[in-house]
């Protein structure tokens, strides 16, 4: 059936002695030993000719036109003579292996371009098995960070799995590698990253994060050196949920008897929140409309405005000045739900103003969460979350300075 000069039908060590078709489009090649090839010592690479026993292996090799080729090898067990008893080492079996390292290689390269279910149902094999193949070739082909460079660091979280369960992701923010993944949000959930930096926390100097006190109190208790930043978005974010939709909700109550006025103010809450900018031509006429119309509504886009404003100031000095008017106007606003966000948002003070000098945020990230959540969509979620993690890095192994 097969000739063993056919190019790819060989085995060092071995000869081919016979092969068979199986059911299913298989085929079996039997291996013999090569007399003119002595068996080495797996541990020394010695050369040995006293064997101890041989043992019977069915191993999986690279598929040849339709077939799938098993082959069945008999694998000894030598006698050396600095190791004692130990087994023979095959440049083209690893120990313990049931496919040879050239379908390993086959299986890996496959695994960067398809589902593990896909290549399950290409190959044939176990999708643990494949599992267990793509771990380990992540595990073994990830760059090694180095850490001395990093400087600046992006700290982020994203819902891991259903039921507010969360994980924690840091990046380099000049490499755009990802560093750390692990499970949770909590402060004994982002330690192990400090931990493993060890003496390289000296070398940070600016953190961006959203609000997250955890992240910022383990940032303060490792690096005390680097300064907190921020982020633009999640502020601004917040603003809206608790400033703008509150007090359209209560804009909208209050106009009950005015159908048409209610409605209108009822539906507005996109056109408050969306960037003037990215605005249609309509649509900025009925934002201008609404305001002209409400004069709360118009008071809290004018200040979502302003807030925006803290993060571009040319200086500290500046950063400051603009912080302390924005919160005196909106404690002298008079709207109940303005003044509660500008004293909640006094203590972050300092991360907001020290974004005029380190120009961080979190959108990189936020771009990493939206890859994330397609490499989870692509493999309808991982039940091995280090396995998962691995996956995260590899998507964003850094770019070289």
């Amino acid at each position: 059936m097969f000739d063993a000069t056919f190019p790819g039908l060989s085995w060092e060590g071995f000869q081919l002695s016979s092969c068979s078709t199986l059911p299913d489009s298989c085929c079996l090649i039997r291996l013999q030993p090569d007399p003119s090839c002595p068996p080495r010592c797996q541990h020394c690479s010695a050369p040995c000719k006293q064997v101890h026993d041989t043992s019977l292996r069915r191993i999986r090799d690279r598929d040849l036109f339709e077939y799938k080729v098993w082959l069945e090898v008999p694998v000894r067990r030598l006698r050396c003579p600095r190791c004692g008893v130990a087994r023979e080492l095959l440049s083209w079996l690893a120990p313990h292996a049931r496919i040879t390292r050239r379908f390993q290689k086959h299986v890996e390269v496959l695994l960067t371009l398809l589902p593990i279910k896909h290549v399950a149902q290409l190959t044939g094999l176990h999708w643990h098995t494949l599992k267990t193949l793509d771990k380990e070739r992540l595990a073994r082909d990830l760059p090694a960070p180095d850490l001395s460079q990093v400087r600046y660091l992006v700290m982020d979280e994203f819902a891991l799995f259903k039921g507010h369960r969360y994980a924690s992701v840091v990046m380099d923010a000049e490499r755009t590698q990802v560093l750390w993944v692990g499970e949770g949000r909590s402060r004994e959930a982002i330690r192990p990253f400090f931990e493993w930096l060890g003496d390289h926390c000296k070398h940070i100097e600016a953190v961006a994060m959203d609000m997250n006190t955890a992240m910022d109190l383990e940032v303060k208790a490792h690096c005390p050196q680097a300064s907190v930043v921020y982020d633009l978005f999640h502020v601004v974010a917040k603003f809206g949920r608790e400033v703008i939709d509150r007090v359209r909700v209560d804009q909208a109550n209050l106009l009950r008897h005015d159908k048409l006025a209610r409605k209108a103010v009822k539906r507005s809450r996109w056109l408050l929140l969306r960037n003037r900018n990215n605005l249609q031509q309509d649509q900025s006429a009925q934002l201008e409309e609404l305001l002209a119309l409400n004069q709360p509504l118009m008071l809290v886009y004018i200040m979502k405005e302003q807030l925006k404003e803290l993060w571009y100031a040319k200086s500290e000095r500046a950063a400051r000045w603009r912080f302390t008017h924005w919160c005196r106007q909106a404690m002298a606003s008079g709207l109940k739900a303005l003044g509660h966000f500008a004293r909640c948002l006094k203590p972050y003070a300092e991360g907001i103003i020290a974004s005029a000098t380190y120009r961080l945020n979190t959108s990189v990230l936020e771009g990493v969460n939206n890859k994330i959540k397609v490499i989870k969509r692509m493999a309808y979620g991982y039940r091995d979350s280090d396995y998962f993690f691995l996956k995260i890095k590899a998507a964003f192994p850094g770019k070289a300075r």
